[in-house]
């Protein structure tokens, strides 16, 4: 599977960084709100009130500053992947600290891609529903995302994933094929299907109202 390119401008970074430049402070700061909303995402909430995801995110930075030599040698993945995969260690570690076995298996742990908060679905069903600002507006939207919510419980854990990593992580495919192991076709494929999916079971939920 070829290599997922590099944006330009953190290539560039990268390329100072690795001369001895005095750019790593901003390489990092480029990155911070993605990483930050990818925390949020898989942060357990029964952590939220203990646990800031900007100080996961601060941290998550601080190893990516002590590896970032490693990572520079040997270009394992492309740097925001690898940024998100120090996160992802990071929350699987605060997980089991304070969660112990209760949130998932071990098996389960090892996948962060499918360790979602509960709460997700409501997150991607608010993330999904139109934007309004008048009144009129905004009932409508709350009425799509309460729709939404309904039709993403019954989402598989896979069409969910992709759909949070697309609408709520912001990546783009070759991200989200690094981040799962397929190729961008494969991720291209599992988003339409996903997409598909919701658009079938908001039909059926919509007959199903009607037939009330």
């Amino acid at each position: 599977m070829a290599k997922p390119p590099e944006d330009p401008e953190t290539e560039e970074l990268l390329s100072k960084v690795g001369g001895g430049g005095q750019e790593l402070h901003t390489l990092l700061e480029r990155h911070r709100d993605r990483l930050r909303r990818m925390i949020a995402v898989r942060l357990d909430s029964r952590l939220t009130p203990v646990i800031d995801p900007s100080d996961v995110v601060q941290e998550a930075l601080a190893d990516a500053s002590r590896k970032l030599d490693g990572f520079l040698r040997d270009r394992p993945l492309p740097f925001y992947p690898w940024l998100r995969r120090l996160a992802s260690e990071r929350i699987i570690q605060l997980h089991r600290r304070h969660l112990g076995t209760q949130k998932r298996s071990a098996a389960r742990e090892e996948r962060l891609d499918f360790a979602l908060r509960d709460d997700s679905s409501d997150q991607l069903a608010n993330c999904l529903a139109a934007s309004g600002t008048s009144p009129s507006q905004q009932v409508l939207r709350d009425e799509q995302a309460r729709r939404l919510r309904e039709v993403l419980d019954r989402l598989s854990p896979n069409d969910r994933e992709v759909l949070v990593m697309c609408y709520l992580e912001e990546l783009n495919f070759h991200e989200i094929a690094t981040a799962l192991g397929i190729t961008v076709s494969a991720a291209k494929v599992r988003h339409f299907r996903a997409m598909k999916r919701v658009r079938k079971l908001l039909e059926n939920h919509d007959l199903g109202e009607s037939g009330r």
